[in-house]
């Protein structure tokens, strides 16, 4: 794979995942198509040597994971560690909001959202919907309605002469709900859904919409874009930027050690949920591999895990907000997280493995440390570390105008990380005693 090939199949893959939900049956697609066997956790799992599998949760988490070798408390588990979630609206439960003749959608902010990007973009609705059938059962199915059909448009400056020299402020409750354009004279959401269902699924019959849990993204296609293509321009490089990254390595590492990519969803609230890097998903698909205690501590202590989640490039227009030292630069290489108050968990041998993978291969690595007077991010890998004890190091692609609706990543570091990625993957020496 080169990097142009690399590139191309990524903005097939962000403009596929509008939603963690799609993100996932993206990635499973992949690895059934790569021979991967899907794993049910409601029934007994059959783990042979030699085999890849993965798993999912709630439909927007997912584990996959090989087993050259099942001598798991000796050799260990190389991850790879991302987040399937962006920040971003989503619709509440009742949605339809009807004013002064316009059909809007009540939404709800999820995560850190930059809430003045979502202003005249063209929106559509993806997620998944839950429904009771013709036929009496309960189901649940993905909907991504594509076009758009949604905007939130800006107040004309005439009606707020001050808004670039006072400042400008969005209220979250009345200020962004969405218009639904075309839908002026009469709106039945519960329709809307079903025909939505009906259209994508010839299959099914549908009685009568349940719940839903739907999104908002922006239908602008991911891009490759600069004057020779260094950059790549795109919704919700955060993160599925690092889940792209990570599913490529796996799927090309070829190690012959087990490796593990795990990509929950819920990190841009917390992580704390059932499917989340905080909840006890890994550690279950963990201990099913490894079920005698004193062989899953082994295997955990033989282990690293590379979290990987975007990091901050330095904004030549704001390059105060950046300790000067550490101040990333995009297509100069991924960047080495640090805190010494744990909101990063990589520590000094973590971080001595990455550099030294870097450093055999020819390229270039970068670190990152928050100002000493600003407050500092976190990511899974805290989390991870603190919930199993593995070894972690906190990595990521630097990035302008993160949790913006469009943000900005560098082509190059992307193919870069992901030699990097391939590298750990079939490394056997971690740090020695």
């Amino acid at each position: 794979m080169n990097q142009a090939s690399f590139n191309h199949s990524l903005l097939s893959f962000l403009d596929d995942s509008p939603t963690p939900f799609h993100a996932v049956s993206t990635m499973k697609c992949e690895l059934l198509a790569a021979g991967y066997e899907e794993l049910v956790e409601q029934q007994e799992w059959v783990i042979s040597e030699g085999g890849k599998y993965f798993v999912t949760r709630n439909d927007s988490s997912v584990i996959a994971f090989t087993t050259p070798t099942l001598d798991f408390a000796h050799q260990g588990f190389r991850m790879i560690g991302t987040h399937t979630d962006s920040p971003c609206l989503k619709l509440k439960p009742n949605a339809h909001v009807e004013r002064f003749g316009y059909h809007q959608l009540g939404v709800e902010v999820y995560g850190g959202v930059l809430l003045h990007t979502w202003l005249d973009r063209d929106l559509s609705i993806a997620g998944r919907v839950t429904f009771k059938a013709e036929d009496g059962s309960l189901k649940s199915r993905l909907v991504d309605f594509k076009d758009p059909i949604a905007l939130v448009p800006n107040l004309a400056i005439h009606l707020s002469r001050g808004v670039n020299t006072d400042g400008f402020k969005v209220n979250p409750q009345e200020e962004i709900l969405p218009i639904l354009c075309g839908a002026e004279h009469t709106l039945d959401l519960e329709k809307l859904l079903i025909e939505q269902i009906q259209s994508e699924y010839d299959d099914i019959s549908v009685s009568s919409i349940l719940s839903f849990e739907l999104s908002l993204y922006d239908v602008q296609k991911a891009a490759i874009t600069g004057l020779h293509g260094d950059y790549i321009s795109a919704a919700r490089l955060d993160n599925l930027l690092s889940c792209y990254v990570g599913i490529q390595a796996l799927l090309n590492a070829d190690a012959s050690r087990p490796t593990l990519l795990i990509c929950t969803d819920h990190e841009e609230v917390g992580s704390q949920s059932s499917c989340g890097a905080n909840g006890p998903f890994l550690e279950d698909v963990l201990r099913r591999l490894s079920p005698v205690p004193e062989q899953y501590t082994q295997a955990i202590q033989q282990s690293m895990l590379i979290s990987a989640d975007n990091a901050h490039a330095l904004h030549p227009n704001y390059a105060t907000k950046h300790d000067q030292l550490h101040a990333p630069l995009i297509n100069q290489g991924a960047v080495i997280k640090v805190n010494n108050n744990q909101r990063y968990a990589t520590n000094s041998e973590t971080a001595a493995v990455y550099k030294d993978i870097a450093n055999e291969l020819g390229l270039p690595a970068q670190t990152f440390v928050v100002r000493s007077d600003m407050g500092c991010g976190s990511t899974i890998g805290p989390i991870t570390s603190g919930e199993i004890g593995v070894a972690t190091l906190d990595i990521g692609l630097p990035t302008f105008a993160m949790h913006s609706i469009r943000e900005l990543a560098g082509s190059v570091d992307a193919f870069n990380l992901y030699k990097i990625l391939v590298a750990f993957a079939k490394r056997d020496q971690l740090i020695s005693a």
